[in-house]
């Protein structure tokens, strides 16, 4: 069950040029067509235009194939056309994950930034490794390491005893509150906050009194963090984001979380307090999940749902309260049609009793 997929090209990545060759070399690809036709941008595969390549990764989008004017198209081992096409193919194992090494090419030469900019603070008592740039207005507090190659833009604070590896892209307006740990590879995109207040409070009487949030979050290394998502601190110990896991925007992590590997969250997805997610988990737009319970590894969970019980490893969940995902589809296709059902149980309880007021003897 396919929960998640987004698949977007952006036009604005442009390639040096390249020939189908040289594409075909770097991807270790097979290629089929013109080696020496060239391209220097990237299309959608609906409306491809000369000088760009596309991709053919969900069937869906088959049709297209034969009339789009892109030069090359990179298409999956095993892709058969039905019909003569005019582009130049190349036949890769996994063409969205060929296109992503082509994007993550042309997309460095954005990136490469370094130097301290003015109107900049950087504690004299922080760590700076080589070749980090820190953009202007960004705040680094003391006691901070920043990892070789790491990246800070504009207006991005930093607190005190923060601890950021290599590698890393910390987006503009991000907020990393004190003693948070962000591994290598990591992305932090613009607006997102890590290590605020986890929401804990005592009620005593008729008023709430805050319990002090002493702990901090660790992100591992080779996460992305999606624009204004929030990751609380732990009470004590430590909120933990595991290696390889992907979070889109507007995601809230309660304090005292863990998030297991390569698990992705698509957006406003929300998770109470002390929730453990196991790792290679889906968790589709919307989904609620409620404080103290375990998901198990390599679970798929639908949109919008609500979990409030522990789940199983590789249950494939939906609805609120969830329950598996077959009862749940054929309960929406039972559910429009209650009314008549309704009505038609009614007319059988009254044929019911006509029939046992005609059957039963009489005194």
């Amino acid at each position: 069950m396919k929960l998640l997929e987004r698949i977007t090209v952006p036009l604005n990545y442009k390639l040096m040029k390249f020939s189908a060759k040289q594409i075909a070399d770097f991807l270790k690809g097979e290629l089929v067509g013109d080696p020496d036709v060239t391209v220097s941008n990237f299309s959608k595969i609906e409306d491809g235009k000369p000088g760009t390549i596309t991709f053919l990764g969900n069937p869906k989008y088959t049709a297209y194939i034969y009339q789009t004017r892109a030069d090359i198209v990179l298409v999956n081992d095993d892709f058969e056309p039905g019909q003569p096409i005019k582009a130049t193919l190349i036949r890769v194992p996994n063409a969205y994950a060929a296109l992503a090494s082509l994007m993550e090419m042309a997309g460095s030469k954005h990136s490469r930034r370094r130097g301290i900019e003015t109107m900049s603070f950087i504690s004299p008592e922080a760590l700076m490794g080589e070749n980090v740039y820190v953009g202007a207005f960004a705040y680094v507090g003391a006691g901070s390491h920043i990892g070789n190659d790491s990246k800070i833009y504009p207006q991005v604070y930093v607190g005190e005893d923060v601890h950021i590896g290599k590698n890393c892209t910390i987006y503009p307006g991000v907020k990393i509150y004190s003693d948070c740990v962000i591994g290598d590879n990591c992305i932090i995109h613009a607006g997102a906050v890590i290590g605020a207040d986890g929401f804990g409070f005592s009620k005593e009487e008729e008023r709430y009194h805050k319990i002090p949030q002493i702990g901090n979050v660790i992100i591992e290394d080779d996460v992305e963090i999606g624009a204004n998502t929030t990751i609380d601190r732990a009470v004590m110990g430590s909120t933990i984001i595991r290696r390889g896991v992907k979070l889109d925007n507007l995601i809230q992590i309660a304090h005292n979380c863990e998030i297991g590997e390569n698990t992705v969250m698509a957006a406003q997805a929300g998770i109470a307090g002390s929730t453990k997610i196991g790792n290679s988990c889906v968790l589709g737009g919307q989904v609620g999940i409620g404080g103290h319970i375990t998901i198990g590894e390599n679970s798929q969970i639908g949109a919008q749902s609500g979990i409030i019980s522990n789940t199983k490893r590789g249950s494939e969940i939906m609805g609120s309260p969830a329950f598996p995902v077959k009862n749940f589809f054929k309960s929406s296709v039972i559910i429009p049609k209650l009314p008549d059902m309704y009505r038609q149980l009614n007319t059988l309880e009254k044929e019911i009793a006509e029939l046992k007021k005609d059957l039963l003897p009489r005194e």
